[in-house]
C-alpha cells in the first residue's frame, strides 16, 4: 500500500491518486523493483484537494483519517510505504522525513517504509537518487513483513513513537486494485493485496 499527501490538479480532475508527472515517476520507480501500479494500492492521506493545493491542515487530515483507517483495516496489507512527510506524520507525528526516509520501521504489526514524495524527487536530483535507493529496499520490506506475519518478532503491534521505531537490518507482490478508484472492483481485493 502506497499512501500519499493528497490529490493535485491531475488527481482531483481525474478522481485518481499520481497520474500526473509525480505519478509517472512512481510509476517508473514501481518497474524498478519490479511492479506494476496493478501490483499495489495507492491512496493518499486527504481524499480531496487542498484549496490552491496548499498542504492540508489538520482538521483536513482529521476528517480524512477515518476512510485512511477504514482502507487499511479492509486491505491489510503488511507493508505501508508512505510518500513524503504528511504521510509519514499520520503513521509517526514526531518523525522528520529526511531522518526515516528508506528505513524500515513498523507500526501496529505493518511494516512501514518511508519515502521521499516523487513530487519532491522531480525538484531536486539529490531527493530523486535517495528515492530510488530507498525504493530498492522494497523487496527487503516484504521480506520483512513475512517475519513479522509468522511472528518473528516481539516488536509487531506496536505503535512505534520516534525513540521507539527502529530500522531492521536486510530481511512477491500479488495483483490487486490499483488505487482508490479501484477499491471495490475486486471480491478478492484483501487477498490480492496481502504484501502492498
Amino acid at each position: 500500500m502506497f499512501i500519499g499527501e493528497g490529490p493535485g490538479f491531475n488527481e482531483d480532475q481525474q478522481g485518481r491518486p499520481f497520474v500526473g508527472r509525480a505519478g509517472q515517476l512512481l510509476d517508473e520507480l514501481l518497474a524498478s523493483v519490479p511492479l506494476r501500479r496493478e501490483d499495489v494500492f495507492i491512496t493518499n492521506v486527504v481524499k480531496c484537494r487542498p484549496p490552491e493545493n496548499r498542504e492540508p491542515a489538520p482538521e483536513e487530515l482529521a476528517a480524512c483519517s477515518p476512510f485512511l483507517e477504514d482502507q487499511i483495516r479492509l486491505l491489510r496489507p503488511r507493508v505501508i510505504a508512505t510518500l513524503g512527510r504528511h504521510s509519514l506524520a499520520r503513521f509517526i507525528p514526531e518523525a522528520r522525513i529526511s531522518a526515516e526516509h528508506g528505513r524500515i520501521l513498523r507500526w501496529r504489526g505493518i511494516v512501514l517504509l518511508p519515502l521521499y514524495h516523487p513530487a519532491a524527487a522531480l525538484r531536486s536530483t539529490a531527493v530523486r537518487s535517495a528515492l530510488e535507493a530507498d525504493f530498492r529496499r522494497l523487496p527487503e520490506a516484504v521480506i520483512e513483513s513475512l517475519r513479522v506475519a509468522a511472528g518473528a518478532s516481539s516488536f509487531a503491534d506496536q505503535t512505534p513513537s520516534a525513540h521507539q521505531a527502529r530500522a531492521t537490518g536486510p530481511t512477491g507482490s500479488q495483483p490487486g486494485p490499483q488505487d482508490d478508484a479501484g477499491l471495490a472492483t475486486s471480491q478478492d481485493s484483501r487477498q490480492q493485496l496481502s504484501l502492498f
